[in-house]
Protein backbone atom coordinates (compact mmCIF):
# COMPACT_ATOMS: atom_id res chain seq x y z
CA UNK A 1 0.00 0.00 0.00
CA UNK A 2 1.13 3.30 -1.14
CA UNK A 3 1.52 6.47 1.07
CA UNK A 4 -1.56 7.89 -1.44
CA UNK A 5 -3.35 4.95 -1.15
CA UNK A 6 -2.80 4.75 2.56
CA UNK A 7 -3.88 8.19 3.58
CA UNK A 8 -5.34 11.37 1.67
CA UNK A 9 -3.46 13.53 -0.33
CA UNK A 10 -2.75 16.43 2.65
CA UNK A 11 -1.70 13.76 4.57
CA UNK A 12 0.89 12.05 1.71
CA UNK A 13 2.06 15.86 1.48
CA UNK A 14 2.76 16.51 5.10
CA UNK A 15 4.23 13.10 6.12
CA UNK A 16 6.78 13.46 2.84
CA UNK A 17 9.63 15.04 4.33
CA UNK A 18 9.66 12.90 7.48
CA UNK A 19 10.25 10.28 5.05
CA UNK A 20 12.81 12.09 2.96
CA UNK A 21 14.79 12.24 6.33
CA UNK A 22 14.44 8.28 7.14
CA UNK A 23 15.91 7.87 3.94
CA UNK A 24 19.65 9.44 5.03
CA UNK A 25 18.94 8.53 8.54
CA UNK A 26 20.98 6.22 10.48
CA UNK A 27 19.89 5.54 13.79
CA UNK A 28 16.11 4.95 14.71
CA UNK A 29 13.71 2.22 15.10
CA UNK A 30 11.27 2.68 12.30
CA UNK A 31 13.96 3.79 9.61
CA UNK A 32 13.47 0.82 7.79
CA UNK A 33 9.61 1.13 7.03
CA UNK A 34 9.76 5.13 6.94
CA UNK A 35 12.69 4.31 4.07
CA UNK A 36 10.19 1.65 2.47
CA UNK A 37 6.92 4.00 2.79
CA UNK A 38 9.62 6.55 1.58
CA UNK A 39 10.04 4.75 -1.72
CA UNK A 40 6.49 3.91 -2.40
CA UNK A 41 5.51 7.52 -1.87
CA UNK A 42 8.46 8.96 -4.38
CA UNK A 43 9.52 6.92 -6.60
CA UNK A 44 6.48 6.91 -8.76
CA UNK A 45 6.76 10.97 -8.98
CA UNK A 46 10.24 10.25 -10.20
CA UNK A 47 8.90 8.42 -13.02
CA UNK A 48 7.55 11.43 -14.55
CA UNK A 49 9.07 14.41 -15.99
CA UNK A 50 10.33 16.32 -13.71
CA UNK A 51 10.48 20.00 -13.06
CA UNK A 52 13.28 22.49 -11.65
CA UNK A 53 12.64 22.90 -7.83
CA UNK A 54 11.98 26.19 -6.75
CA UNK A 55 13.15 24.90 -2.76
CA UNK A 56 16.17 26.79 -1.39
CA UNK A 57 18.14 26.15 1.62
CA UNK A 58 16.95 29.07 3.33
CA UNK A 59 13.09 27.96 2.84
CA UNK A 60 14.18 25.06 4.67
CA UNK A 61 15.99 26.94 7.10
CA UNK A 62 13.36 28.84 7.39
CA UNK A 63 10.82 26.04 8.06
CA UNK A 64 13.31 24.35 10.33
CA UNK A 65 13.55 27.11 12.47
CA UNK A 66 10.04 27.87 12.68
CA UNK A 67 9.13 24.51 13.94
CA UNK A 68 12.06 24.03 16.37
CA UNK A 69 11.66 27.15 17.57
CA UNK A 70 8.14 26.39 18.53
CA UNK A 71 7.85 23.74 21.15
CA UNK A 72 4.24 23.16 20.25
CA UNK A 73 5.58 22.95 16.64
CA UNK A 74 8.45 20.93 17.37
CA UNK A 75 5.42 18.62 19.44
CA UNK A 76 3.32 18.53 16.15
CA UNK A 77 6.19 17.82 14.07
CA UNK A 78 7.31 14.66 16.22
CA UNK A 79 3.20 13.14 16.49
CA UNK A 80 3.25 13.69 12.45
CA UNK A 81 6.23 11.26 12.64
CA UNK A 82 4.87 8.90 14.57
CA UNK A 83 1.32 8.46 12.85
CA UNK A 84 3.56 8.21 9.62
CA UNK A 85 5.20 5.22 11.18
CA UNK A 86 1.25 4.41 12.17
CA UNK A 87 -0.18 4.13 9.12
CA UNK A 88 3.16 2.23 7.90
CA UNK A 89 1.92 -0.10 10.18
CA UNK A 90 -2.08 -0.17 9.54
CA UNK A 91 -0.80 -0.80 5.76
CA UNK A 92 1.35 -3.74 6.24
CA UNK A 93 -1.87 -5.25 7.84
CA UNK A 94 -4.22 -3.84 5.17
CA UNK A 95 -5.87 -1.82 8.01
CA UNK A 96 -7.28 0.81 5.20
CA UNK A 97 -10.06 1.41 7.68
CA UNK A 98 -6.95 2.74 10.50
CA UNK A 99 -4.77 4.28 7.69
CA UNK A 100 -7.39 6.45 6.94
CA UNK A 101 -8.22 8.15 10.68
CA UNK A 102 -4.61 7.76 11.20
CA UNK A 103 -3.98 10.08 7.88
CA UNK A 104 -6.88 12.28 9.48
CA UNK A 105 -4.88 13.06 12.32
CA UNK A 106 -1.87 14.18 10.49
CA UNK A 107 -4.22 16.64 8.18
CA UNK A 108 -5.16 18.03 11.26
CA UNK A 109 -1.54 18.47 12.74
CA UNK A 110 -0.08 19.80 9.50
CA UNK A 111 -2.30 22.22 9.26
CA UNK A 112 -0.86 23.48 12.61
CA UNK A 113 2.81 23.61 11.17
CA UNK A 114 1.33 25.88 8.89
CA UNK A 115 1.11 26.94 5.29
CA UNK A 116 5.10 27.43 4.49
CA UNK A 117 5.44 23.68 5.43
CA UNK A 118 2.68 22.11 3.31
CA UNK A 119 4.10 23.97 0.47
CA UNK A 120 7.43 23.03 1.15
CA UNK A 121 6.71 19.43 1.13
CA UNK A 122 5.07 19.65 -2.28
CA UNK A 123 8.10 21.17 -3.67
CA UNK A 124 9.88 18.20 -1.92
CA UNK A 125 8.16 16.24 -4.72
CA UNK A 126 10.86 17.50 -7.73
CA UNK A 127 13.99 16.92 -5.32
CA UNK A 128 16.07 13.63 -5.86
CA UNK A 129 17.14 12.62 -2.44
CA UNK A 130 20.36 11.27 -3.76
CA UNK A 131 21.10 15.02 -4.94
CA UNK A 132 23.34 17.36 -3.11
CA UNK A 133 20.08 19.91 -2.91
CA UNK A 134 18.47 16.84 -1.73
CA UNK A 135 21.18 15.71 0.79
CA UNK A 136 21.36 19.23 2.50
CA UNK A 137 17.67 19.19 2.94
CA UNK A 138 17.90 15.87 4.64
CA UNK A 139 20.38 17.34 7.11
CA UNK A 140 18.75 20.44 7.98
CA UNK A 141 15.21 18.55 8.48
CA UNK A 142 17.62 15.74 10.56
CA UNK A 143 18.06 18.32 13.51
CA UNK A 144 14.13 18.24 14.09
CA UNK A 145 14.14 14.63 14.21
CA UNK A 146 16.79 15.03 17.00
CA UNK A 147 14.36 17.41 18.78
CA UNK A 148 12.04 13.97 18.65
CA UNK A 149 14.35 12.26 20.07
CA UNK A 150 15.61 14.06 22.74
Amino acid sequence: MSIETACTPFAARILRPIIFIAAKTEVGVNVRSLIVLFVIAVVPAFAQAQKPSAVTRADVQKITEIISGDKAKTQTYCDIAHLGDEIEQAGQKKDSKQAEALSQKVNELGKQLGAEYVALMDELQNIDPESEVGQDIASMFRTLDELCRG
